[in-house]
């Protein structure tokens, strides 16, 4: 797989939401050969592991658990997810006066595609019985990630190692802001 992510992903440069799909789907990659890469999540909404990053692009898959991870964004980030397992049920915000309002929810199926736009504000959770494993290809790879906890009225920008839950360490916090 790795001379398969170099070949494909190591050309892109500052590639479109379309060049970055036709990469994703180019990878033709399958539940199978991602199976030694995935771990149980831990308490937390899904374990997600690194497998292709340069100066352009980062390529992770993600399994999930049985908890929803907080509406977020992606930073500077564009990208594409693809269901590789399970259902997913992707929520959709629109950010009035820096807080997200809920606009639809919708499930994605396995081998299934579906964008996150620069600064565009989901959630995700598992809508199945079957395991979600999700595959998601980001450029510039991930950073300045806002989480949000609307019970908190708050955001959080969180360290490239967090994931999109409430950073419990403080180290994790790069900035906390408190909505109106």
């Amino acid at each position: 797989m790795k001379e398969r992510f170099q070949s494909i992903l190591a050309s892109l440069k500052s590639p479109s939401a379309d060049e970055l799909k036709k990469a994703l789907a180019a990878l033709n990659i399958k539940l199978e050969d991602l199976l030694p890469h995935l771990q149980p999540a831990d308490g937390k909404p899904y374990y997600r592991k690194l497998l292709y990053h340069n100066d352009e692009v980062e390529l992770l898959v993600m399994n999930w658990s049985d908890i929803e991870c907080a509406p977020h964004d992606h930073g500077n980030s564009k990208g594409w997810i693809q269901v590789m397992n399970g259902d997913s049920e992707n929520t959709v915000f629109e950010v009035r006066e820096d807080v997200p309002i809920e606009l639809f929810a919708e499930v994605k199926s396995q081998g299934s595609f579906f964008y996150a736009p620069k600064k565009g504000v989901h959630k995700m959770k598992s809508a199945g019985r079957e395991n979600l494993v999700t595959l998601h290809l980001y450029s510039p790879p991930i950073t300045g990630m806002k989480v949000y906890d609307l019970k908190k009225c708050a955001a959080c920008v969180v360290s490239a190692d967090c994931g999109a839950w409430w950073p419990e360490e403080q180290r994790q916090k790069v900035r906390e802001i408190q909505l109106k």
